[in-house]
């Protein structure tokens, strides 16, 4: 006994058993003599448990260096079973030294058995500096990035909120709409659906058929413009069939608040069907949705629509920053307060573009010569919006005739400047890398864009592949949708395999990768070291926009249109381009940094401060910081696999 644990002492053979163990054997002879010292080993004998079935975790990794072990499983009667197996270098306990749950199944010695001990802290600074190494535990990590973010969400209180109980964004459909709903037949005369409404003392009547299946509606407003219109003489003669408004906007049952109120504000209509199965079940009114939580959501949008000056909107720029804070109190998923946003977002910029349309008309200078469009990109483009940001936008129009060309550029370039003007006083800062429609180059003709595309794709040069990565988020806003698409196809037709796209993805690449996340080599946060952010990290810059930047030298490859980094990845998964667990990791990283940076952001806002998403690691408790890091060792995850494709790609090209 005394023997063989001297022998597993012994340097050389620690060393050969860990170079047979995936995935200790992708650690360089350095690092693993490094670990050593720092490894315990145990040994058990035949029956003894190393640990039963939840009890809390011993925080450290077990790595079977002799003997074998079974994993036993007890039931609600107390019926213990084998459920499996490890044998000699195999490890377990890894579902829970990274996650602090208790221990889902009971590990004992099958035989003699002797592992080495690997604490927690030790596996982590593993994980964090070694991409390769940490790959193997992609889905263990995602894992328990979910476990401490819904931790740290469900704890998050915000003052001015902190009576709010229920979670409203957590809350389904079913929880909010009416049931059950008066409807009639389509072949029911209007006037005795004039009659039920009356009786009911309801503005509004579903019709369906003997099935229950909602084929269109009518509201007083519908008749009373009907009837003022001369579409009906007589409210006798004419059956719900005939008038009814056919299109409907349709919901589940099992959908989440935060789809509805969504649904509302895009469709901008009143009433939301409920269906389940094509059978209605319920529907969804807006003050439904006003009663349920007055986030000012509903009451923002119907302002923004009346508004009819600059100077009108100003005071909605300012409403629609303060409402991150209820969507953040009520405990809202990331994605849907991005969601809800970026519409918001886009609401006050289409109205902006459409006051600014008017002033150009009032001026003299008539309505748009010929169609065009307006369009996003950046943060609003991949629709991730949170507080206001600067501007990333552009102009696309139709190719005018080449005698026109000069006077219709110059009528875009003053209505871009208008427009962009107008978004400024909105609280919308102006980009100050010109990123612009106010700038020439930003707004071009189809022909315009697609040799300025071209140009981009061939020459390299970095404000190039810079100019690139803003563009490929682009996204339309308003105008013609048709041109949009169009301007999609042109980055469509670019072949996925061809060499300019191998040598763009290739730089785009190396334009990311050379920026590493902020963690030092012994696993601690590197922060700035002088100025006003001192002792801090900016979130976005060092950590969140490589994320963006490397799932987009994805898109770019594989043609993939959306501009969502979250559905870049579902995309990528999707199409098994990226593995599921990494996947996974990356979406998970990805929303924690965008969690972050939508507290500390909407912290320092209700501060009077200037949202500048830079946090300070050493404020953050000991669970943020361990979510924080989890989230950077995944982007280091991410660019060592963007690394290794496409330099593979690149290398490619050069052996041609």
């Amino acid at each position: 006994m005394q023997e063989w644990m001297r022998n597993y002492k012994m340097t050389t053979d620690v060393i050969k058993t860990l170079k047979s163990v995936t995935p200790f054997n992708s650690l360089t002879l350095e690092v693993l003599n490094e670990l050593i010292p720092k490894l315990k080993i145990k040994v058990y004998f035949p029956g003894d448990y190393v640990f039963k079935q939840g009890e809390p975790s011993q925080r450290c990794l077990f790595i079977i260096s002799h003997g074998s072990a079974e994993i036993t499983v007890t039931n609600e009667k107390g019926i213990e079973a084998v459920v499996g197996f490890r044998q000699q270098l195999d490890f377990f306990g890894e579902t829970v030294v990274l996650t602090n749950l208790t221990y889902p199944a009971s590990v004992r010695a099958k035989e003699q058995m002797a592992c080495f001990l690997l604490a927690r802290k030790d596996l982590e600074h593993l994980i964090n500096n070694h991409s390769d190494f940490a790959g193997f535990f992609s889905q263990i990590l995602s894992e328990r990035m979910r476990v401490l973010y819904e931790e740290i969400v469900t704890e998050q209180s915000f003052e001015a909120y902190s009576s709010i109980d229920t979670p409203l964004f957590s809350k389904r459909v079913s929880e909010i709409m009416s049931t059950p709903v008066l409807t009639c037949h389509p072949s029911q005369s209007v006037k005795a659906a004039v009659d039920m409404m009356f009786k009911k003392n309801i503005s509004s009547l579903v019709i369906a058929d003997d099935n229950l299946k909602p084929l269109g509606m009518i509201t007083e407003k519908g008749l009373l413009k009907s009837i003022m219109t001369g579409n009906i003489t007589s409210i006798e003669d004419y059956t719900t069939g005939d008038i009814m408004e056919q299109t409907l906007v349709t919901i589940s049952p099992k959908s989440f608040f935060n789809q509805a109120l969504l649904a509302v504000i895009k469709q901008q209509v009143k009433y939301l069907i409920v269906v389940d199965r094509e059978k209605l079940v319920g529907i969804v009114t807006l003050m439904d949705l006003v009663k349920a939580r007055n986030t000012g959501t509903l009451l923002i949008t119907s302002e923004i629509d009346n508004k009819d000056s600059l100077d009108e909107l100003v005071v909605i720029g300012q409403q629609i920053n303060s409402m991150l804070y209820a969507l953040v109190a009520e405990k809202a998923a990331v994605t849907a307060i991005m969601e809800i946003m970026t519409e918001l977002h886009d609401r006050l910029t289409r109205k902006v573009i459409e006051i600014c349309e008017k002033e150009m008309i009032t001026r003299g200078r008539g309505k748009p010569p010929v169609e065009y469009a307006w369009i996003h990109m950046g943060s609003a483009g991949r629709r991730e919006m949170t507080l206001r940001t600067d501007q990333d936008n552009a102009i696309v129009y139709a190719n005018p005739d080449e005698q026109q060309a000069q006077n219709v550029a110059a009528y875009f370039h003053e209505l871009a400047a208008g427009i962009v003007n107008g978004l400024a006083k909105c609280g919308f800062a102006k980009c100050k890398g010109g990123v612009m429609a106010s700038n020439p180059l930003w707004c071009q003709s189809l022909n315009g864009w697609q040799e300025t595309v071209h140009e981009w794709m061939k020459k390299g040069v970095p404000e190039n592949v810079r100019a690139l990565t803003i563009f490929l988020d682009f996204r339309y806003i308003y105008g013609s949708s048709a041109l949009v698409n169009k301007l999609q196809n042109i980055v469509k037709t670019i072949d996925p395999a061809s060499d300019t796209t191998v040598i763009v993805s290739h730089l785009l690449t190396q334009d990311d990768i050379k920026f590493k996340v902020p963690l030092n080599l012994l696993g601690g946060f590197v922060t700035d070291k002088h100025g006003p952010h001192r002792g801090e990290i900016n979130l976005k810059n060092a950590a969140a926009i490589h994320i963006v930047n490397c799932i987009r030298v994805y898109a770019v490859k594989y043609g993939i249109s959306f501009t969502s980094t979250f559905d870049r990845i579902r995309i990528l998964n999707e199409q098994k381009i990226i593995p599921p667990d990494d996947a996974e990791l990356v979406s998970a990283a990805y929303e924690t940094l965008m969690m972050f940076r939508i507290r500390e952001n909407v912290k320092k806002f209700k501060q009077g401060h200037q949202p500048d998403n830079y946090v300070n690691p050493h404020r953050l408790s000991k669970r943020e910081q361990a979510l924080l890091k989890d989230a950077f060792t995944a982007v280091t995850r991410l660019q060592k696999l963007t690394s290794n494709r496409f330099s593979i790609y690149w290398l490619s090209y050069l052996g041609q």
